[in-house]
């Protein structure tokens, strides 16, 4: 995730983390340290699936970066849920 360092790895990391569990409607049961690690685990699984799939994530920049680690957070936390039996805190 280009050349942020660790600090921007928890910035993006957050706040990717967050969102995604706002789209996830899971947001009431993680706290911000969850988010952190669920965006960060976002991003490198959202880097993975799409460099498998022939994007190349190296060249997009900040913002693809942070969408990456969206959608990658949004996919782990699909995963958990399914793993886990839980749908999110509104069901």
């Amino acid at each position: 995730m280009l050349g942020l360092g660790i600090l921007g790895w928890i910035i993006i990391g957050g706040i990717a983390g967050w969102l995604a569990s706002k789209i996830m409607k899971t947001d009431a049961q993680q706290g911000i340290l969850l988010n952190v690690v669920v965006g960060v685990i976002g991003g490198l699984l959202g880097g993975f699936l799409l460099k498998l799939l022939g994007v190349d994530v190296e060249g997009g920049g900040l913002w693809f970066s942070f969408f990456t680690c969206i959608v990658g957070a949004v996919v782990l936390l699909f995963l958990v849920g399914l793993v886990t039996g839980k749908r999110g805190a509104s069901r």
